[in-house]
């Protein structure tokens, strides 16, 4: 929707993704503390619009867990730090008994006292409807019209018997502004050993076919075309062979194969010399190289050169610059802030991702002072296995079609704040 120059005061906006799968495993420790930390930033920037996309709600143990879930939300709606937030929208996917559509995803928006003029798309009516009050929305997600949510079909990703990878989007009008906000959660790398047999390797591909489809849906002729955000755990890594390349490069392979099917079980990476010490260790499920420091100094933005995932994408999706650590996969010992597990290559998973309008309306226009951030929240402190992504632009004026701030967010989860 076409916008123009106002005088009205500046909007701030705050787009955070997290992977909170973890918090339900542990909620007295770990959820306690990615609270504390999401509302030192949510004080830290006051965004009048906040958007908080979560994935795995519910936790790996989501029978169990799910209990845990309402008790969060209540927090989250009720708290001391968000109680100017004086109207929400929750969408949880809370209802796993159905197969065929469970994601575990969940979008939260909370929208500040202050901002008078904001409103928010029936996708079955076709219209924008005012945000009065508090609204939760759980279960059958399906029915509810302010939402479009589809999972991925099972042929996607053959070898998980029951993924819960999909999409949730919705559609807000700020001012004469209108733009889609996208959660979204891709396919993981099942094994380690796989992941390095070819560049790229196969998830690459699965993940991109699953991508392609979401901004396909997202931009075809049912609705008219706005700019959207996507953010949510792409789960994208490391191109796994050329980077093992690169860290083992001077090292020799050994291979160990399962007695059983005389499949390889085990790849061991060890130095010429130095007592033939072991460098890198890969299995299914462990990553274990001898120094994490590469992926902690200059936050890593050295192995950005084996982030290429995105690259395909380049026409239709833009990104701020990365300059935080990888996002996963992170300790989830509430005692460990900033050391990674074992289990794969540290990856910047957790991301926030525009269209080029959407990038349009972030930038600001030359001689205007720039505050825009791009971060993980709770850099130092467990936030989980993913740390929590944050853009947050400071100020803008939607009305001018100006995002001014992109913010950071704890945990293994991004934020972006404008």
């Amino acid at each position: 929707m076409a916008g123009k120059p106002t005088s009205a005061p500046g909007t701030g906006i705050l787009l955070v993704t997290a992977n909170v799968g973890s918090l339900f495993e542990d909620p007295e420790n770990l959820q306690k503390t990615w609270l504390r930390e999401f509302y030192q930033t949510v004080n830290s920037h006051k965004p009048h619009f906040l958007a908080l996309h979560c994935q795995e709600v519910g936790g790996k143990n989501y029978e169990e867990s799910m209990t845990h879930v309402d008790s969060f939300v209540k927090e989250l709606l009720s708290s001391d730090a968000m109680k100017e937030y004086n109207r929400a929208r929750v969408y949880l996917d809370e209802n796993y008994k159905s197969k065929e559509h469970f994601t575990a995803l969940g979008s939260c928006y909370f929208i500040h006292e202050s901002l008078k003029n904001i409103h928010h798309f029936d996708f079955k009516a076709k219209k924008f409807k005012k945000v009065l009050g508090k609204e939760i929305y759980s279960d059958t997600l399906e029915s509810t019209p302010m939402l479009e949510k589809e999972k991925f079909p099972q042929d996607y990703f053959p070898e998980c018997k029951w993924s819960r990878k999909g999409f949730i989007r919705t559609r807000w009008l700020l001012a004469d502004c209108a733009f889609d906000l996208v959660n979204i959660h891709l396919f993981h790398d099942a094994s380690n050993l796989v992941a390095w047999e070819k560049s790229p390797s196969v998830y690459s591909g699965t993940r991109q076919k699953a991508l392609g489809y979401v901004l396909d849906r997202i931009t075809d002729q049912r609705n008219e075309k706005v700019p959207y955000f996507l953010f949510g755990d792409f789960n994208f890594r490391l191109d796994s062979k050329q980077v093992i390349e690169s860290l083992c490069s001077s090292a020799t392979m050994q291979t160990v194969r399962a007695t059983d099917t005389n499949e390889v079980d085990k790849v061991i990476f060890r130095e010429m010399d130095n007592d033939r010490k072991v460098v890198l260790q890969l299995e299914k499920k462990l990553f274990s190289y001898v120094n994490q420091n590469v992926f902690r100094d200059n936050n890593g933005t050295p192995l950005l050169e084996f982030d290429k995932e995105l690259s395909v994408f380049k026409e239709r999706l833009h990104e701020l610059e990365i300059s935080f650590p990888p996002s996963y996969p992170y300790s989830e010992d509430h005692n460990e802030g900033k050391q990674y597990m074992n289990t794969r290559c540290p990856a910047w998973c957790d991301r926030i991702l525009m269209s080029a309008s959407a990038k349009d309306l972030v930038a600001k226009p030359d001689g205007e002072d720039k505050s825009i951030s791009y971060d993980n929240i709770g850099p130092n402190v467990c936030m989980g296995d993913h740390k929590v992504k944050t853009p947050h632009p400071g100020r803008s004026d939607w009305v001018r079609h100006r995002l001014v701030s992109v913010a950071r967010t704890p945990t293994v989860s991004t934020a972006v704040c404008v």
